[in-house]
């Protein structure tokens, strides 16, 4: 039973392969807006395969990395009798970098609906990790290339750090 289980998978696998021809790599650039108010921009790089399932239907893998420029603000200074404290000021930038899987449906006349589901470690001024989340919207033209919008979501303890996005990407 388990033989025939593995042949049947294989036979599965390659007939998507075979049949698959919209396969391959993708690689784009996003800029955006942040939610928090510590932040003022949102740019990064994309980096995904993806396997053809059906005519409408992608399926893969997703890394990149994203940059949040953090806002400098300053922290007023405390002067009691013989102590004072100087005004400090202070900026912190995040790097993101997704680990997740994709999806997107292709509707006729070029439009597409996708999402991508994962972690993202966190560099930078910010430790750990968090749940990513990216649905987004696009149009394919001439094939290859999408442009979309979309909302990124990095949840980390009950906390946010959220941008919407616009992106272009190229099919390899």
């Amino acid at each position: 039973m388990k033989k025939l289980l593995l042949i049947a998978s294989f036979v599965i696998l390659g007939t998507t392969a075979a049949n698959a021809q919209e396969n391959g790599f993708k690689v784009g650039v996003h800029a955006g807006l942040p939610f928090n108010d510590g932040y003022s921009f949102n740019a990064g790089v994309d980096v995904a395969y993806t396997w053809a399932l059906s005519d409408n239907f992608e399926l893969g893998a997703t890394t990149g990395y994203s940059y949040y420029f953090g806002k400098e603000f300053t922290v007023p200074g405390i002067s009691m009798g013989p102590i004072s404290i100087p005004a400090q000021s202070y900026k912190f930038n995040i790097g993101s970098i997704p680990v997740a899987a994709t999806a997107q449906y292709n509707f006729d006349g070029g439009f597409n609906l996708g999402a991508d589901l994962g972690y993202a470690f966190l560099t930078g001024d910010a430790d750990g990790g968090g749940f990513y989340y990216q649905p987004k919207i696009g149009y394919t033209f001439a094939e290859k290339h999408t442009v979309y919008a979309s909302y990124k979501g990095i949840s980390k303890e009950g906390t946010e750090l959220s941008s919407v996005n616009i992106g272009y990407a190229i099919k390899f």
